[in-house]
């Protein structure tokens, strides 16, 4: 089982700790991910953090398909793969109707099929085998519909990329995972409990049978984000990580549409997730946060003194070797509690 590092980019004042990413290049980390939500966008910061790296690699975890053409993400894989010897990972997703609609201000459309159209485009233009050319649901490559000049016409990209750069989605739904095992060649789950990997490697598995990949995840990479906060007072490490299940459980999407609420119902804490998303909704977010379970905080994350951090890795390492986690992503973890984990898991 390898090691990642989420690399921060929130905030009002948003600021990237190379520092940190050295760090983790350092202890042996295999991966940095960036993200985008409606602040800094994900390329950006992978940029710079290539730049400054020499064995790290880094992806965007995730670039919102909705965001960019096919074309555009395609020409972004062909850049930085370019500028740093091929360790850039190409990380997309679809993020929510809230945010593509509400901050793009594009249709959220039918995600698990523009997830497939966005990957076999870039797939395509990277393989070169051909001008680009492709008509979908979503993308009609050269356009000829309403407002088309007629004047578009199918295009080769004149750099030549690498065909194998490994593509990661991020969904916690049985589809969205199902696509992944169809398409991607890893996934980033945004919780995980190594007590129920099922919940995850079960539909990716059905999409791998599917798509004819195989009846394992040997060559998949699972590698769930772990939020992790060392400390000697367990109580409040546990509540340093509070409000962040809290924003997404009770208010990341509306009441009727909230993946990451179904997924804590999915692992056995279906009155909390009531609880949680009925309180962030009313607008009392502390109240939320208080109401998120400890076993909840313990089952997906990485809390308390060292020792403890220690003794909870054995599971993480466990479920490594059965095949579920191919690599965890820290997320929150500071430098000490890197360290730790760099010794018990590299």
């Amino acid at each position: 089982m390898q090691l990642g590092l989420i690399a921060d980019m929130h905030g009002p004042h948003p600021r990237l700790d190379m520092d940190k990413i050295l760090e983790a290049e350092r202890l042996g980390f295999s991966q940095t991910w960036t993200g985008e939500a409606y602040s800094t966008d994900a390329v950006s910061p992978v940029a710079w953090i290539l730049a400054r790296t020499t064995k790290i690699k880094a992806g965007t975890g995730i670039m919102q398909i909705p965001a960019r053409t096919p074309a555009c993400a395609a020409m972004t894989v062909l850049s930085l793969q370019a500028l740093s010897g091929n360790r850039f990972l190409c990380g997309v997703g679809v993020s929510g109707p809230q945010v593509i609609e509400g901050w793009h201000g594009v249709p959220f459309g039918k995600p698990m099929l523009r997830t497939k159209e966005y990957i076999a485009i870039i797939k395509q233009v990277l393989a070169r085998e051909k001008p680009l050319e492709f008509h979908g649901e979503h993308y009609d490559i050269p356009y000829t519909g309403p407002g088309a000049s007629g004047l578009g016409r199918a295009l080769r990209s004149i750099a030549h990329g690498n065909p194998d750069v490994p593509f990661y989605t991020a969904s916690i739904t049985p589809a969205g995972l199902r696509t992944a095992g169809e398409v991607s060649d890893g996934t980033l789950p945004i919780f995980f409990s190594p007590e129920q990997p099922g919940l995850v490697s079960d539909p990716i598995l059905e999409g791998r049978r599917k798509a004819g990949r195989g009846d394992t995840l040997a060559g998949f990479d699972v590698a769930p984000y772990v939020r992790v906060s060392m400390g000697n007072d367990v109580q409040a490490c546990r509540d340093a990580i509070r409000p962040e299940l809290a924003l997404y459980i009770g208010g990341m999407g509306a009441r009727t549409k909230n993946f990451y609420n179904e997924f804590a119902i999915k692992l056995g804490y279906e009155a909390a997730a009531k609880t949680i998303q009925d309180l962030y909704l009313g607008g009392k977010k502390n109240e939320a946060a208080a109401a998120v379970p400890d076993a909840l905080i313990d089952e997906i994350s990485l809390c308390g003194p060292a020792e403890r951090i220690r003794d909870r890795l054995q599971a993480w390492r466990d479920v490594g070797k059965a095949g579920h986690v191919g690599t965890m992503v820290l997320k929150g973890a500071n430098v000490d509690a890197m360290r730790v984990i760099a010794e018990a898991v590299l």
